[in-house]
This record gives C-alpha cells, sequence and structure tokens, in this order.
C-alpha cells in the first residue's frame, strides 16, 4: 500500500484531494494518513506523519509548506506541494501534465512537484501552445481577465457569498500583482509579466479565463483557425484538456466537478481579433482534480 499524508486537509483543496482519493477503486492501493484534529498545528507532529508517508500533500499556507519543506531535506517522503511558493523554484517540476509531451513522464519521475494555480492552468494552456508555435511573440503585452467560483476566495470570501445579500461579482488584486502571474509568465514562456484582472462570481465552483489577441499583431499572417490548430495540435489525444468549437456564450460553472478543461478560439467576423477562454473548475483541474492526478503519476499510476 502506498501511504499518503495530506498536510493540510482540513481546508477546501485538502479535503477535495481526500474526497477524490477514498473515491479510487482499492485496487490502486493508496492508504491515506490523517492526525488528530488536535495536532493538525503541531509541526513535529506533522513531520512524523510526513515521514511515514511516501507522498506527502501539503495543502498549506506558502509560509507554511516552505517551512515543511525545509524540515524534510534529505527525506525520502515525494512532496506534493499546492501552495505557490515552488513553482517557479528550481528542482520542482510543474505538476502540468499536459504542457508538454514529457511532463507527465517527469512528474512520474520526480520527489518534488508543486500544483499549479487555477487561473495559470487556463492562461498557460492557451498562451504556451502559441509562443512555442511563433505565432505569440514572447514580448506581446498580454492581458488576461478571470472570473472563478468563490470557493476559491478564501474563508471570509465563502463566508460573504454563502450567506444572504452576499456579493454578486467582484474584482480583486487590482494592485496587478496577483500571486499566480511568475507562474503564468514563465511557463507560458512570455517576457513580460501580463496585465491580469481576476474577479470572483456569485457561484460556488467554476472558472473562465479569457486572452484577447489581435491577430494583426501575432507573428505572420495568422487567421483564427491557425491558432485552433496550434491548439488541437498540442493537446490531441489529452484526456482532460479538450480544444472545443467556439460558443456564443459560456457558463463558468459547466465543468465543475469535473477534472476537465475546454479550450475555445472565438474570433469576429472579419477573422481580425479572437478571444481564447480556457473553462475549468477552479477545485478541480485548478486544484484538488490537478493535485489527484499529478499524485497518480508520482505512485506510477
Amino acid at each position: 500500500m502506498a501511504k499518503v499524508f495530506i498536510d493540510g486537509e482540513a481546508g477546501t483543496t485538502g479535503l477535495g484531494i481526500r474526497q477524490r482519493i477514498e473515491a479510487l477503486p482499492e485496487a490502486l492501493g493508496i492508504e491515506l494518513l490523517s492526525i488528530d484534529a488536535s495536532l493538525r498545528k503541531d509541526l513535529s507532529a506533522r513531520q512524523e506523519m510526513i515521514q511515514k508517508a511516501d507522498v506527502a500533500i501539503l495543502c498549506l499556507p506558502d509560509d507554511a509548506a516552505r517551512e515543511v519543506v525545509t524540515q524534510m531535506s534529505g527525506t525520502d517522503t515525494k512532496i506534493l506541494d499546492a501552495s505557490t511558493v515552488h513553482r517557479v523554484a528550481e528542482g520542482w517540476t510543474y505538476g502540468f501534465p499536459e504542457m508538454e509531451g514529457d511532463q507527465s513522464n517527469l512528474i512520474r519521475s520526480s520527489a518534488r512537484v508543486a500544483n499549479p494555480g487555477c487561473y495559470p492552468t487556463g492562461a498557460i494552456s492557451l498562451l504556451r501552445p502559441l509562443v512555442k508555435a511563433g505565432m505569440l511573440s514572447s514580448d506581446y503585452p498580454v492581458s488576461i481577465n478571470a472570473v472563478s467560483g468563490y470557493s476559491g476566495a478564501g474563508k471570509s470570501a465563502i463566508e460573504s457569498h454563502e450567506k444572504e445579500g452576499g456579493p454578486a461579482f467582484f474584482l480583486y488584486a487590482l494592485g496587478l500583482e496577483h500571486k499566480h502571474l511568475p507562474e503564468i509568465q514563465y511557463y507560458s514562456g512570455l517576457d513580460k509579466s501580463p496585465l491580469f484582472v481576476p474577479s470572483v462570481g456569485h457561484f460556488a465552483q467554476g472558472m473562465i479565463v479569457s486572452i484577447p489577441l489581435y491577430l494583426s499583431e501575432l507573428s505572420g499572417k495568422v487567421t483564427p483557425a491557425d491558432v485552433q490548430a496550434a491548439l488541437e495540435q498540442t493537446y490531441k489525444g489529452s484526456e482532460y484538456v479538450k480544444v472545443m468549437s467556439p460558443e456564443t456564450k459560456l457558463l463558468a460553472e459547466t465543468l465543475a466537478g469535473t477534472n476537465n478543461m475546454e479550450l475555445r478560439v472565438h474570433s469576429d467576423s472579419k477573422g481580425e481579433k479572437v478571444l481564447l477562454t480556457a473553462s475549468l473548475d477552479n477545485l478541480g483541474k485548478g486544484a484538488s482534480g490537478a493535485a489527484l492526478q499529478n499524485l497518480l503519476l508520482m505512485l506510477g499510476h
């Protein structure tokens, strides 16, 4: 039996991962280790549990995750970190299996894997193929807008949305320095940080990431069909990431409860502009679902 410990299993992401593991077939041979609720903040008790595990999943605030990893130096336990602190760190593998053809194998062989952020999963999936294909210059001034369900916005936001009279919609991170920007820029292959405006809607789960592009500003004579083809080639055969036909309306909640992500290329009638969209579940492919996908790879499945 492969032993797995979730450090921070009481939080939204940790709970989601636990529920997904518990739903797996017994034949996969995964044993969940749990710590007494009274010891969840006891670092030594958590370290002892981590030492017993084959894989430790960290669902902790950034500073706490950094502290745990520092204390684990030299141990054989594999780490899957859901915080932001190791996503662009040297020695860590980025846990987006569909990002490259060999990314799944890199995750499978790695002892240190950083689970991606929800917004970056959508943004990178749209931008990276175009940069690699030479269509989108690395110095293009990228603008990203996104809306997420409130379940990923933290305890206070969840409480405000779940009570009567909660907010219908709000923009945040208006200082334009959201903590997901470093991984978006790095893994998309951009030279400059995108202009990123996230928002939260009055729905629990779901997400849409959207990126507008003027085709005249891309490299060469690029058509909407060319953009569509680049995405289709990148994700051909993928189990979870699908390139779909454009829609006239998108609902953010459509993929709630799944580990799927749908990419679309919407264009104007003249073929001069496109809007790239990625739809996913902020708690699925954007968090807990992605973590389960990475865990199974790390365990050799």
